[in-house]
């Protein structure tokens, strides 16, 4: 996560929060995802953006309040983008540097904790696809009563192919009905190779990165894996009574100017004890690049997905991905590429490499070339 996370904290009826992550700067989506203008303020798939769509999973839950932590750079979009939002109490905090996952959920974490600090939190990426919403809330739900038990629960989804792209949970299935699970590892993305070995040893799941635990025992895990970032937590004050994230901006901003960048993965999941993970099977997709979108789009006969653009004409082509904006979009004669136009970049990639757009976003910044991001 870059430049703050975006979080959402939703207070349910029943204590329980949720922390809504999207800070992300998605530069797998460029040349249409920029800083100022990532993936999940995105409509990728039109109508609303990401982030919109994230919030409006969550609101059937009754939240009674969200608190939304993002960077400088998107806090005017994101706020403009939340206008809409009736019956439900929102507000914004900025994280004035990117420090990925952790430090955005210690923060989050010590904020619920002064109000409610055995409550549960889930902890949601605000720019992932899920196809079925009620199974998605019944998953969680499900998930909160573990995390309630002192659990560090994360959801895990079965994979249906051996996908290179993501990080995998191998789990302990055996004799434990249909969970949770106990975690025996986390594993980075593999090579093919072993991405087929764990499709078919069975108890393996790709980590989505939703959490579920109490605040008082993600604290204490942070306290005793990452004392360093515990400590400069610690040291904030917060109102007991009130909450009003403007307040807290000076104190943040001295806090993240001394702490250094984990990932939560990283700094606590894979050390900790008491890590279960929860089989979820609610049609995800983390949307992670352009190549994804086949996955959450229609298609045409031949597999081509043709998004952001009025017209199309397609000969002869297949499994193509074409963003043309204003423009008419042709593909002839050509296969598994795609072709991304905006009006001061254009992108053609071989669609089985799309992971590697990021590449191009860090040769521009190499160049400075900064009007391209």
């Amino acid at each position: 996560m870059r430049a703050a996370g975006l979080f959402y904290i939703i207070v349910l009826e029943d204590s329980m929060y949720v922390v809504i992550l999207a800070g992300g700067s998605g530069t797998r989506f460029w040349p249409l995802s920029r800083k100022l203008h990532p993936k999940q303020l995105m409509s990728v798939f039109g109508g609303k953006s990401m982030l919109q769509r994230t919030v409006e999973r969550v609101v059937p839950l009754n939240p009674k309040r969200i608190l939304v932590v993002t960077n400088h750079l998107q806090a005017e979009e994101t706020r403009r983008q939340l206008e809409y939002l009736r019956g439900v109490r929102v507000e914004v905090i900025e994280e004035p540097l990117g420090r990925n996952t952790a430090p955005a959920i210690c923060l989050a974490a010590t904020l619920i904790a002064q109000h409610d600090p055995e409550a549960v939190m889930a902890v949601l990426p605000a720019d992932h696809y899920i196809r079925d919403e009620e199974a998605f809330s019944a998953t969680v739900l499900r998930a909160r009563e573990a995390a309630r038990n002192g659990y560090l629960v994360t959801l895990g989804i079965a994979p249906d192919r051996p996908e290179t792209g993501y990080g995998y949970i191998e789990a302990d299935t055996e004799l434990r009905g249909d969970g949770p699970y106990p975690v025996r590892r986390f594993v980075e993305k593999p090579d093919r190779e072993r991405a087929l070995e764990f499709l078919s040893a069975g108890n393996f799941y790709w980590n989505s990165g939703m959490f579920l635990w109490r605040a008082d025992v993600i604290l204490d895990r942070i306290a005793v894996h990452m004392p360093e970032l515990a400590k400069a937590f610690s040291g904030i004050a917060f109102s007991p009574d009130i909450w009003e994230p403007a307040d807290l901006a000076p104190q943040v901003e001295a806090v993240y100017a001394m702490i250094e960048g984990e990932s939560i993965d990283y700094g606590v999941m894979e050390k900790a004890e008491d890590v279960v993970v929860i089989p979820a099977a609610f049609g995800w997709s983390d949307v992670g690049s352009w190549s994804a979108l086949p996955e959450v789009m229609d298609q045409d006969a031949a597999g081509n997905v043709v998004i952001g653009s009025r017209e199309a004409v397609i000969t002869d082509a297949a499994g193509c991905i074409a963003y043309g904006g204003e423009k008419l979009v042709a593909l002839v004669g050509v296969s598994d590429l795609i072709v991304v136009d905006t009006p001061d970049a254009l992108l053609v990639c071989a669609r089985e490499r799309a992971q590697e757009v990021k590449k191009v976003v860090e040769e521009l910044e190499k160049r400075g070339l900064k009007r391209y991001l």
